[in-house]
């Protein structure tokens, strides 16, 4: 996948169709477009940034799910499988990009290109939904594919974020600010709270503390 940024309208429509389409649980992301904000009035800038899983070659959350349940098919898309995930939560401390989600109540939860689409010949959600054209998918070794064309005209300016992860994302960028990079999420899952690059941390503490479930541990394991 590459996306091209200056298309970007912050349209949130890519979001929306993705929570739609994969039932992304409420306070969950899969895809999620930050802002940020530059210079003073009246010259400013707002710059955006759609972030999703990267399908990363070398995948840190496949590397640190001691369950097997993180599996990356031949396509190169890395998906989970929920029948074997423990919501144990390394790979959300292992992601480079905020782009995995796992908590005490539920299992892992990322984007996975929308699969069951792919299986049927549909593009993902995001890409067919965007107004903007922002996102290009499809067969790099096709050359009529939109991503090959895409390469193909724009290749030279594409980058991936976070280089200095060394995971070689599967997915790039046309135009993006990348001061932005810094500021996607290491380690903890997209912020539920707030798009606002700069400040979601602290907004966040204006929200009710997240309730948890506490898992009971069976009669003579001791207190619970």
């Amino acid at each position: 996948m590459a996306l091209d940024i200056e298309r970007c309208i912050d349209c949130h429509a890519c979001s929306v169709a993705c929570k739609v389409e994969n039932s992304v649980p409420l306070g969950r992301f899969r895809t999620k477009v930050y802002y940020l904000d530059e210079g003073q009035f009246p010259k400013m800038k707002r710059h955006f940034l759609p972030t999703l899983c990267m399908q990363c070659e070398d995948t840190p959350c496949l590397k640190a799910c001691d369950r097997i349940a993180i599996v990356k098919g031949a396509d190169g898309i890395v998906r989970i499988d929920p029948d074997r995930c423990e919501h144990v939560g390394a790979c959300e401390a292992a992601c480079p990009y905020g782009a995995i989600g796992c908590d005490d109540n539920d299992v892992a939860d990322k984007c996975d290109f929308c699969s069951h689409r792919l299986e049927v010949g549909m593009e993902p959600a995001c890409v067919e939904t965007c107004p903007g054209e922002v996102f290009h998918f499809g067969d790099a070794n096709d050359a009529d594919s939109p991503y090959a064309q895409f390469v193909a005209k724009r290749g030279p300016e594409l980058k991936v974020l976070k280089p200095e992860e060394k995971t070689r994302p599967r997915v790039s960028y046309r135009g993006h600010h990348v001061p932005m990079e810094a500021k996607v999420p290491k380690g903890r899952v997209h912020d539920r709270y707030s798009y606002e690059i700069e400040t979601w941390s602290q907004l966040k503490s204006q929200f009710p503390p997240e309730q948890r479930v506490v898992w009971m541990k069976p009669a003579g394991q001791g207190k619970g």
